[in-house]
């Protein structure tokens, strides 16, 4: 009998920024929806500087050059704010 195990990979995979919800794919297919109330820098910012991310922390965080901006994929998972959201 084989056993079918889960790898869980939580590092990032894709980002998508709407004018409402922030969307983070990790590469292990889970997918976090927040909204993006709780991150006033991204909801400020312009189209442009939403999409202009870049994986942090080997994968493990979302860094936005554009606006100073970096989230960890642990907060995300724990369902935090950004500070001052």
């Amino acid at each position: 009998m084989s056993i079918s195990v889960a790898t869980r990979d939580p590092r990032i995979a894709d980002v998508d920024v709407s004018d409402t919800t922030l969307t983070v794919t990790l590469r292990d297919g889970r997918t976090i929806a927040a909204p993006l109330d709780w991150f006033p820098r991204l909801k400020n910012a312009t189209p442009e500087a939403r999409t202009a991310w870049e994986p942090a922390a080997a994968g493990h965080g979302i860094h936005w050059p554009r606006i100073d901006e970096d989230l960890s994929v642990e907060g995300l998972l724990q369902g935090q704010p950004a500070a001052g959201g």
